[in-house]
């Protein structure tokens, strides 16, 4: 197991402090996958994660580690060793995960794959921590309880930081990102699937673009 006290990839954790925000992808067709990447590349933001939604997703993943060798592409909404195991084999860089589940993280550690499992309450925190984790999604963050619980968690776990996912749009974000334990913020409000359905891929980097401003005005 890496050492508890430093995250699994230095790759990945550099790449969320440099930009916060990690666009949370559901893809319905493969031949999306290349000019979502582009669109969000074109907006600032180099790091995917490719929901494991559809069955789209894996040969996603594995056309834009191919095409965009340079981005960090990651899988999320990982329910099991199975699935985490798949998206490994198709080049996913990284998984992300709703819930904390033991064997899909020991699976993660093994392969030296960074892994940030959900997390809700302060038992799942002390789960993922006593496996050696220190960078966790909190998630649903809002209806878990926003920034009111991830500062309450901040008190007992100091050296745990979250990723809050789920309820987090351009409008909060920078509350989300102001406080002391967040490191980065997740959300699929920069390719909705309405978007990527109508081929708005100008959108898409605006609202990219958008989201970067904010994390930069929230840099102290």
């Amino acid at each position: 197991m890496s050492d508890p006290g430093k995250p699994v990839s230095s790759t990945f954790y550099d790449a969320i402090q440099a930009v916060p925000v990690i666009p949370v992808i559901v893809l319905q067709q493969v031949s999306d996958a290349i000019p979502v990447a582009e669109a969000l590349i074109e907006g600032g933001i180099s790091i995917f994660e490719i929901t494991m939604r559809t069955e789209a997703a894996l040969p996603a993943i594995e056309k834009i580690v191919t095409q965009f060798p340079d981005a960090l592409t990651g899988v999320g909404t990982v329910l099991n060793r199975e699935q985490a195991r798949q998206a490994v084999d198709a080049g996913a860089q990284f998984i992300v995960s709703p819930g904390t589940d033991t064997p899909t993280v020991e699976f993660a550690l093994a392969s030296a794959i960074p892994i940030v499992p959900g997390v809700s309450t302060a038992s799942e925190v002390q789960l993922a921590r006593n496996l050696g984790l220190r960078i966790l999604k909190f998630f649903p963050a809002g209806a878990a309880g926003g920034i009111a619980m991830l500062k309450a968690l901040s008190s007992v776990f100091a050296d745990v930081q979250f990723v809050p996912t789920g309820g987090v749009t351009a409008s909060n974000l920078a509350d989300y990102l102001a406080v002391p334990n967040v490191v980065a913020c997740g959300g699929s409000w920069l390719a909705p699937a309405k978007l990527v359905a109508d081929g708005q891929f100008n959108e898409i980097s605006r609202l990219t673009a958008e989201a970067i401003e904010i994390s930069r005005g929230t840099e102290s």
